[in-house]
């Protein structure tokens, strides 16, 4: 499945997204802790991968002091985020191809890398973790898998195709990128959903 399908199948489902209709906690409680991590008082970017339309996230990044970044594949994302928070600085892109222009204090990527081709994740997640300043946190979510795997789904409606480099993987990569692992969880066992934060060391 290509990016472009991916694409076309979220500008269909956009508006599930919308603040008033998605769920206002979903991840929440993960970026606070992640956020932890980050040395306190100092000023910067955040990059947040995938951002789609919802702004459940801002509050808590402008209150760590950091000015927002947003890219997402899907044309009708960008254009109801833009409405929805005009101040955070938009791109409507494929994140594979795009090439960040700073560095990042933080950078989230929550439920979406994952339908990015499994050939392509490693090259991406090493590029996102290259992009962290140093004390820079990585927080993503992915398939909580004991390998590598893909699949097509069709549970939203449109067929959506996922892949995770499984735990290992995960592991190793951010072991390449010189980053450390700081959290793993499986936040809503018995759900194979995992999330991860890494962090370049200071």
């Amino acid at each position: 499945m290509d990016h472009s399908t991916i694409a076309s199948a979220y500008n269909s489902l956009a508006e599930r997204w919308l603040d008033e209709r998605f769920g206002r906690t979903d991840g929440v409680r993960q970026h606070e802790r992640a956020l932890a991590f980050l040395d306190d008082g100092s000023e910067g970017w955040a990059l947040n991968v995938g951002c789609g339309c919802n702004t459940r996230f801002n509050p808590m990044l402008r209150d760590r002091g950091l000015r927002i970044e947003g890219i997402d594949i899907s044309e009708r994302m960008i254009e109801l985020a833009r409405v929805a928070d005009p101040a955070v600085l938009l791109h409507h892109a494929d994140v594979c191809g795009w090439r960040p222009q700073r560095t990042y204090r933080f950078i989230s990527a929550w439920d979406s890398i994952w339908h990015v081709r499994l050939e392509e994740q490693r090259p991406l997640l090493l590029k996102l973790m290259h992009a962290l300043e140093a004390g820079g946190v990585f927080i993503f979510s992915a398939g909580g898998l004991d390998h590598a795997d893909e699949h097509v789904d069709s549970a939203m409606g449109p067929p959506l195709y996922y892949s995770t480099l499984g735990i290992p993987g995960l592991l190793d990569v951010i072991k390449e990128a010189g980053c450390l692992c700081r959290h793993l969880e499986f936040d809503q066992y018995p759900l194979k959903h995992l999330v991860v934060m890494a962090q370049r060391p200071a």
